[in-house]
């Protein structure tokens, strides 16, 4: 209820509930998810707080996921098209962008999260854009664009918000502290560097473009800012010790 009450102070009307779903460690499934947010939902109405909630998760690759989500064992954002898809975080899966195309070959539209937070991103970078112009989208955590997790986040949140490459800032909140439900400082450092209209694409916008389960051709198409860049690691190591 704290982190609840948190979010409404920071002007968050509505956040989707996205517990992990990686077999063998956290075995949650959507009918589990559907009935801990109803349970929530019941919490926030006797407790007078005004934030609505949607149930997803986020999910690991996993043999056959996009079978998983056919039988209905794994949720997708809100019953939209759009999947929460969290890569490994310290190792590059063996043929990543084959398994998030099968997701969208089965009419999935993958949100893969946390790119900026990955060991791995400065030796795939490439990657994340290739994803992106298949049709792949591409999730920021609002705290890494502030420099809440650190220079190298920092950095490849930047980056990746340069090139047009990202869709949507969230919270990826987990604690009122250490990682708290706030949103609103990442909009603000979006539109230092993107402007306001395309700061509000990315935190309402397209958002609500998941919760309507539009197309992607029906959602405001990225931006138009920048070539990627050729000069990865020198860049990082410039900016990771280099002034600010």
């Amino acid at each position: 209820l704290a982190m609840a009450r948190q979010a409404v102070d920071d002007g968050i009307v509505f956040t989707a509930c996205t517990p992990h779903i990686y077999p063998g460690l956290y075995e949650n499934t959507r009918a589990g998810i559907e009935a801990a947010v109803l349970d929530f939902r019941r919490e926030l109405a006797a407790a007078g707080i005004p934030l609505q909630l949607g149930v997803g998760a986020d999910v690991h690759l996993a043999p056959d996921l996009a079978g998983a989500v056919r039988a209905g064992r794994v949720p997708t954002l809100c019953g939209s098209r759009y999947l929460l898809l969290e890569p490994p975080h310290h190792v590059a899966p063996p043929r990543f962008a084959e398994s998030v195309f099968s997701l969208m070959a089965a009419g999935l539209v993958p949100v893969i999260t946390h790119p900026e937070r990955l060991t791995w991103i400065e030796n795939h970078y490439a990657v994340f854009g290739e994803l992106v112009k298949q049709g792949a989208w591409m999730q920021l955590t609002a705290g890494s664009v502030t420099g809440r997790f650190g220079k190298r986040p920092r950095y490849w949140a930047e980056r990746l918000l340069d090139e047009g490459l990202v869709h949507i800032l969230a919270t990826d909140s987990h604690h009122c502290d250490k990682r708290p439900p706030l949103l609103a400082e990442g909009r603000e450092a979006a539109a230092r560097r993107l402007g306001a209209t395309e700061a509000e694409h990315l935190v309402e916008t397209r958002p609500q473009a998941i919760l309507d389960d539009l197309p992607p051709a029906a959602v405001p198409l990225l931006p138009d800012v920048g070539a990627p860049k050729k000069a990865g690691k020198a860049g990082f190591w410039h900016r990771l010790f280099g002034n600010p």
